[in-house]
């Protein structure tokens, strides 16, 4: 008799698979309860000016955002004058009519006239830019109209030359 045994002939048992659906299951429920989806990608600079009497929007689904600033350091092959960014694209004025026709047809009837349009302007925009846009806003009757800002003290900003 030898003290080795030839092991070729042995098997390997088969790795259970039972729990495999469940920790599955389990990672999915995961990365959907953490992951935060982000509803536009700035493509324009947006720092916002501050202010310090502030208001807080309540219901975030009736707000249609409405960016404009200078292109970013991605766009910069596009000029340096600001420009305004509807969704996830650069837009004309003429394109604003149709932004907030498409927004009002994806909510229900009853809650048009609570839909609220928030301007996130960059600090460095021209205010020329603003009222064009919000003449553009007025053909469409949106009048509900927000400034976004940031929450700060109005005496501490100085304002570029």
């Amino acid at each position: 008799m030898s003290k080795f045994k030839n092991k070729k002939h042995t098997q390997l048992p088969e790795i259970s698979t039972a729990s495999l659906p469940d920790i599955v299951f389990m990672l999915l429920f995961f990365f959907m309860v953490a992951t935060v989806m982000r509803k536009n990608v700035l493509i324009v600079e947006n720092k916002l000016p501050q202010a310090d009497q502030i208001e807080k929007l309540d219901n975030k689904n009736l707000i249609m955002n409405v960016y404009a600033g200078k292109p970013s350091s991605r766009y910069k092959n596009i000029g340096s004058e600001a420009r305004i960014q509807l969704n996830d694209k650069f837009a004309d004025l003429k394109d604003i009519k149709a932004f907030i026709l498409a927004e009002r047809a994806a909510k229900r009837d009853a809650l048009h006239p609570f839909m609220i349009t928030s301007l996130k302007v960059d600090e460095d925009t021209r205010m020329g830019l603003v009222g064009d846009i919000k003449k553009e806003l007025k053909k469409v009757n949106a009048l509900k109209i927000n400034y976004a800002t940031k929450k700060g003290s109005v005496g501490n900003h100085i304002p570029k030359k």
